[in-house]
Formats: C-alpha cells, sequence, structure tokens
C-alpha cells in the first residue's frame, strides 16, 4: 500500500509517517519503480504498535529506544518486556485517576440532576400569581 492508504489504516497523519521514518522509528519503506513508498502487513502492525504507544501517552523517545531495542532481535526480548511493564504500569495509574475523575464528575452530575428534578416539583411548577403590587395573594386553606 502506498503512504496515504497507509496512513488512512494506521490513523498517523502522512507527515508523521515521514517524521517517523526520518527518526528512524519506522523503517525505511520499500520503492516502487516511481519511488513511491509501498509499505506491507509487517509495517502496518509495526505503526498499528506504535500508535497504540503514542495514544497511552509513551514519549516520542521511548518509542524509539523501544524501537531500536526491537531492531537488535530477540536477545532483547527481557529489556523490551520490561519497557512495556513499565509504560503499563504509568497507564494504568492515569486510568485509576480517571476513573476517580469519573466518580467525582458523576456524584456532581447526579446532584445537579436531583437539584433540577426537585425545582420541577409542585411547588415550583405552579404559576406565579402576582398582583400589580408584586405581592402574592395569600392562599386559601
Amino acid at each position: 500500500m502506498r503512504i496515504a492508504e497507509f496512513a488512512r489504516a494506521t490513523g498517523f497523519p502522512v507527515d508523521t509517517l515521514r517524521y517517523y521514518e526520518k527518526i528512524g522509528l519506522i523503517d525505511p519503506p520499500l520503492r516502487d519503480s516511481a519511488g513511491h513508498r509501498v509499505y506491507g502487513d509487517a509495517e502496518l502492525r509495526w505503526a498499528e504498535f506504535l500508535h497504540r504507544l503514542r495514544t497511552t501517552g509513551m514519549s516520542i523517545s521511548e518509542m524509539l529506544a523501544y524501537a531500536r531495542a526491537r531492531a537488535e532481535g530477540d536477545a532483547t526480548a527481557p529489556e523490551r518486556a520490561e519497557m512495556l511493564r513499565q509504560h503499563r504500569a504509568e497507564v494504568a495509574a492515569r486510568v485509576a485517576n480517571l476513573q476517580e475523575c469519573l466518580s467525582v464528575l458523576d456524584t456532581k452530575i447526579a446532584t445537579y440532576e436531583a437539584m433540577m428534578s426537585d425545582a420541577k416539583g409542585p411547588d415550583h411548577a405552579a404559576p406565579d400569581h402576582r398582583d400589580q403590587r408584586g405581592t402574592r395573594p395569600q392562599a386559601a386553606e
């Protein structure tokens, strides 16, 4: 696939893919006879993984360190696994923090919904019958 199709498939803009290639995060792809980049399934899987790392907040420098270790082969599997374990712990901590934030938001929303529900009760929904002086007539008991 060419770069535009590859960009659509990975979710990365074309400029980002070119930048990643320039800094060594993505290996230079093969070129067709016209000199256009041609990407295959292996490049797609790698770019999709990079996209997930980026989405979860991994920095470019951390991604580069991971990519360099990956390029060194299977001997770096323990190192790469540790990098991913550390990153996962950071992501899990952010998710837990976001869960707490969601809980606070849910509580606040429920408070406002209860206030609005109370405001729509029978006392508040009755029409306001003020006389010309702006005072309400006494209710009959």
